[in-house]
């Protein structure tokens, strides 16, 4: 701690100074971020450092597994996050960031110990399609394999989930909303980003169009359905 707590004292001396006009059009004018990122919460995997982020730019939410619970009424932490994000910032993008070695999705691929933790239990199971998915499709996979594969599609199932919330359900149908996948690789140090046209993650590269899960379009569905009446 007190290693931390002399970081704390070089920003408050050097880091707030010479940002000085940064902090301070953020205190006059408030944040509009430009993208709202849930990301897990292991200590290795900092949204701001990956997106070199400053200040202001990006809204994020953070817990074990990068979970995104179906919309419900009851309230909580990430569904309060998504909500906020969308209806009062105004962020029209919105990543779900997971990452290779993730001891949520160990836990996922192997409960065993988690009796000990019926808190962590009972939250993973908002992963349960991930790891019924890898356990039905790709039953050959063990060990790191597994893994990574669960950590793959725990992210498709979370932006499924993301969909379910209301104020995300909306911007999509108006055609404001794009929704992310994003897989960190801390070994290899590269982003990995779901393309929903062809469900594969590829590689984010410079000079390439982004890889996007759902790309914004407004709907009309409910305009062909009137036709036809």
């Amino acid at each position: 701690m007190n290693e931390l707590i002399g970081r704390v004292f070089h920003f408050e001396k050097s880091i707030f100074p010479a940002h000085g006009e940064l902090f301070g059009k953020l205190t006059t004018h408030g944040q509009e971020p430009k993208a709202l990122m849930i990301s897990c919460a292991d200590s290795r995997i900092v949204p701001e450092q990956i997106m070199q982020a400053q200040p202001g730019d990006l809204f994020v939410c953070r817990n074990a597994g990068n979970i995104v619970p179906p919309y419900a009424t009851m309230n909580g932490g990430v569904t309060s996050t998504v909500e906020y994000a969308v209806a009062a910032l105004g962020v029209r993008d919105i990543i779900v960031c997971g990452h290779s070695d993730c001891g949520a999705m160990k836990a996922l691929s192997d409960p065993a110990g988690l009796e000990t933790m019926p808190n962590v239990a009972a939250w993973l199971r908002h992963g349960a399609a991930a790891e019924h998915i890898v356990s039905s499709c790709h039953g050959d996979l063990d060990g790191k394999e597994r893994v990574r594969a669960i950590s793959l599609e725990n992210i498709i199932v979370q932006i499924s989930h993301l969909r379910t919330h209301p104020a995300v359900a909306a911007a999509i149908a108006r055609g404001q909303m794009t929704l992310h996948g994003w897989f960190v690789d801390i070994h290899a140090g590269q982003v990995l980003g779901l393309d929903g046209d062809s469900g594969e993650f590829v590689p984010l590269r410079e000079g390439r169009d982004l890889p996007v899960a759902l790309a914004a379009r407004t709907r009309i569905a409910t305009e062909f359905a009137e036709a036809a009446e």
